[in-house]
């Protein structure tokens, strides 16, 4: 080895690592069609439940599944979880119609599998719970949701409440990873301008 290339050759400092590698995101146009099959998937198994639930349950009779910690309790809630606003129904109405557009719009337009899953959670909740709104009793758009898994005495939910849970914490880790919900690929990045050579 000559003199030359032995000076240029700097030793390694201790304490350096090397720098990670940037997590790469994969684009496909598969997402919406997991986020749609996701969200059929929530308002399938959540419908079936509160049907099950109606035909086998005595609206307000406690069953202990995990002793105090669970239980299953048939009520129908005309509010938001906990009953919360239970005089106000229609508003709670829009607000989850305004919500399934914009999760349809979202849905769309993902091209990120992660985000797709978390979007189809949060849909299929919303939309099944717009259905219950809709078209259960007393009355079109006052309609009473259908509850029957019982938290301690804190709540009593249901399949889409889960699911919208779900959602929205895979929604905040998303987010707190950096994961963008339309990842740039090849397809859609600007092409790379070499200096020199022509295209």
């Amino acid at each position: 080895m000559s003199e030359q290339s032995a000076t240029d050759e700097s030793p390694p400092v201790a304490g350096d690592a090397p720098a990670p590698a940037p997590r790469t995101q994969r684009w496909t146009r598969r997402a919406p069609w997991l986020a749609g099959g996701t969200a059929l998937v929530v308002v399938v198994t959540d419908q079936l439940t509160k049907l099950w639930a109606e035909s086998s349950l005595t609206r307000g009779e406690r069953t202990p599944v995990l002793g105090d910690a669970l239980g299953i309790q048939l009520i129908y809630n005309p509010g938001a979880a906990l009953s919360i606003g239970a005089g106000s129904t229609w508003i709670f109405t829009i607000a989850t119609a305004i919500g399934v557009v914009a999760g349809l719009w979202y849905s769309w337009r993902v091209r990120s599998l992660a985000w797709a899953l978390a979007l189809g959670l949060i849909l299929g909740g919303a939309t099944t719970h717009l259905g219950d709104r809709l078209l259960r009793e007393p009355s079109f758009g006052q309609g009473h949701v259908v509850d029957f898994i019982a938290y301690f005495d804190w709540f009593i939910g249901n399949v889409a409440d889960i699911a919208i849970v779900v959602g929205a914490g895979m929604f905040l880790l998303l987010t707190a990873l950096g994961t963008t919900m339309r990842p740039e690929d090849a397809e859609t990045a600007e092409p790379t301008v070499v200096p020199g050579v022509e295209r």
